[in-house]
């Protein structure tokens, strides 16, 4: 899948969940949905994205992707 989409698609996620939370409460709560919704595929494009140091990601979905990896 299509990094650019991918880090769309988290971000959204990730604004549904700040709302209502500190950041570290939210970058849980996004990890705990991406490991409950999303294939393991995307998953582990989003971490080596990050991993290598690409950007795009709100500070709550860095988090929270970080503790994917």
């Amino acid at each position: 899948m299509n990094i650019d989409h991918l880090v769309k698609m988290a971000n959204e996620i990730g604004s549904f969940f700040v709302t209502a939370n500190d950041e570290d409460t939210a970058a849980q709560l996004i990890a705990d949905h991406l490991k409950r919704f999303w294939d393991p595929r995307m998953r582990k494009q989003v971490v080596a994205h990050l991993a290598q140091g690409g950007g795009g990601f709100t500070p709550a979905v860095a988090k929270a992707v970080a503790k994917l990896g």
